[in-house]
């Protein structure tokens, strides 16, 4: 009986042993980030981690400033300049509020320099101040307070079609294409999302057919594009949903 108790008491001892032994050599469980998921058992694929690096950041703005004769006014689908187009091809953007100002300061063929900013080699500048004929127009924040302007008279805003050749595309200060200026003097704009899904089409030459929104005025023809195509035959929609006329009044847009 006592060979047998002892016998037992060496078998248990044994197993404990060997149970130990298992366990000092599985890796450690590693506890989970706080807030994140469990990590996956071992022997099972977890999720994969992030590529490296991650979306492109926005090119920092910086100070620049241009010369030129005006050649061109660039306008808004409200008719009014928010952007010349200069005899040397640089573009400069402005707020559309300064419309009225900018266009009194100077007249086609007037030399201006516009100093104001803009994002690495951004086909357009953002102009914060253009001088001429020994004046200046400067586009001042408000100040702390001040009460916002009145709103400005806009005519309202008719269904409109256009069709030519692109003969230059139009930028942002950011470097975006949103909009184009065809050879009849035409002015066609979109957002810049718009120019990124239609680059391809967005080449100086090429043909392009809009329809849309928008005033002719002294200052120019000024379209926002809801449906555009190589053809007439070729136009889709770059609006989502339903389209609805745009309705007069304010509106602040990026030049």
């Amino acid at each position: 009986m006592a060979t047998s108790v002892s016998s037992l008491r060496a078998t248990l001892l044994a197993g404990l042993m060997a149970a130990s032994a298992l366990a000092v050599a599985q890796p450690a469980p590693q506890p989970a980030p706080p807030g994140g998921p469990m990590p996956p058992p071992a022997g099972m694929a977890g999720p994969l981690p992030p590529p490296p690096g991650g979306p492109l950041a926005p090119a920092p703005m910086a100070a620049a400033s241009v010369s030129g004769q005006v050649a061109r006014w660039l306008v808004n689908p409200n008719g009014e300049a928010d952007g010349l187009l200069l005899d040397n091809g640089t573009q400069v953007a402005f707020a559309p509020h300064l419309s009225a100002d900018v266009t009194a300061l100077a007249k086609l063929g007037d030399r201006i320099d516009a100093t104001g900013w803009r994002a690495g080699d951004a086909g357009a500048l953002r102009a914060q101040e253009i001088r001429a004929n020994g004046r200046a127009v400067t586009d001042q924040p408000p100040s702390p307070g001040a009460l916002p302007p009145p709103p400005r008279p806009l005519g309202a805003l008719a269904s409109m079609s256009a069709g030519g050749r692109i003969a230059r595309v139009l930028f942002n200060d950011r470097g975006d294409a949103h909009g184009a200026l065809l050879d009849d003097g035409t002015v066609v704009r979109f957002p810049p999302h718009v120019g990124r899904m239609i680059g391809g089409l967005l080449q100086p030459g090429a043909p392009l057919y809009v329809q849309g929104w928008g005033t002719r005025s002294p200052l120019g023809t000024g379209i926002e594009a809801t449906r555009l195509g190589a053809t007439q035959q070729a136009l889709q929609e770059v609006l989502s949903g339903p389209i609805d006329p745009p309705r007069p009044g304010p509106r602040r847009r990026p030049a």
